[in-house]
């Protein structure tokens, strides 16, 4: 086992499930019931999940919020963490723990020990930590590259959900379209989805070499940032994108988003729409998304523009933020 490893392979997924069967028994990991529908668009099978009720969630942002106005420093949720939701130190960086309010059963969060903006650029440490979750079973991970992404929390953190999204549903309901994706190592775009991205292939079989295959991952990551154009920012001796997006990430592909506003019409959209998965939080949000298509909803969220010409250097253009836009 590596020096930075702190698991051994194969003991993650036991302890998730063990976690969340003592977290839901104690309270502590209080799940959103949601009930779910199809809805076509695109010849894509969207899975839209309906809020059954966001009454715990919102008592628990309106406390944040209340905290944050009264002058006392941010709530940080990770920041001590929540002992009922932890599950494991994945190395000396990250650890894992439970989301609190979860839609997916056995949702899990990669965290950093010490906190690091949402903002900042993922780097091998954060592969790695994500790379142990996938290698112990088939998952989709992804990341909310700040606020505008969909983010809820300013501090660092990566997110991973087992698959399939849903039992009816092999994989996710994008996988017609990335299976048809061109495969090899440059940077491509997908045909079929119809806002601004960049996909990269990877090997299968590395997964079940977690740092062989975080390097893959990174230097991947790195190409789809460059490819549409997202620099490197230095801002207070951080290293932060230049704009917000959206990261997904399994054992056969990634895919990245640009994005330029957070919600469509009112539905909040993170990176698990690109996914084919969204939420709302009431039947006039599935209204909406029925009458105006998903696919609209997610070119409305979306940069636009002309993807660069293919540049996968390893390598982020890095410049200084003005001060008067930090």
């Amino acid at each position: 086992m590596n020096d930075e490893q702190r698991l051994a392979p194969g003991t993650l997924w036991p302890l998730i499930q063990r976690r969340q069967r003592e977290a839901l028994a104690s309270g502590a990991l209080q799940p959103i019931a949601t009930t779910q529908e199809f809805v076509e668009d695109g010849g894509i099978r969207f899975l839209i999940r309906i809020a059954a009720n966001l009454a715990r969630k919102e008592a628990d942002r309106v406390r944040q919020t209340e905290q944050n106005r009264s002058g006392e420093p941010p709530v940080n949720p990770f920041l001590p963490y929540e002992d009922a939701l932890f599950v494991a130190e994945l190395s000396a960086t990250h650890l894992a723990l439970l989301n609190k309010f979860n839609i997916i059963d056995h949702h899990l969060l990669i965290v950093t020990r010490r906190f690091a903006h949402q903002e900042t650029l993922l780097d091998l440490a954060d592969f790695r930590a994500l790379c142990l979750g996938l290698a112990e079973r088939e998952g989709l991970g992804f990341y909310n590259g700040g606020a505008v992404a969909g983010a809820s929390q300013p501090h660092k953190h990566l997110q991973l959900v087992p698959l399939p999204l849903v039992d009816s549903i092999p994989g996710i309901p994008f996988d017609a379209l990335l299976r048809n994706a061109r495969c090899g190592a440059s940077v491509e775009t997908v045909p079929g989805l119809p806002f601004r991205h960049a996909f990269a292939a990877l090997d299968p079989a590395l997964a079940m070499q977690p740092l062989a295959f975080a390097e893959a991952l990174h230097e991947r990551y790195r190409a789809l940032l460059r490819k549409l154009g997202i620099d490197a920012v230095r801002v207070d001796g951080e290293l932060r994108q230049s704009e917000p997006y959206n990261l997904l990430v399994t054992r056969d592909w990634l895919l990245l988003v640009p994005r330029r506003r957070e919600d469509f019409e009112g539905i909040s959209i993170n990176a698990l729409g690109f996914a084919g998965s969204l939420f709302v939080e009431n039947r006039a949000q599935l209204d909406t998304l029925k009458n105006r298509g998903p696919m609209a909803a997610l070119r409305a969220v979306t940069r636009s523009g002309q993807t660069t010409a293919g540049d996968t250097a390893s390598d982020l253009s890095e410049r200084e933020l003005p001060s008067k836009m930090r």
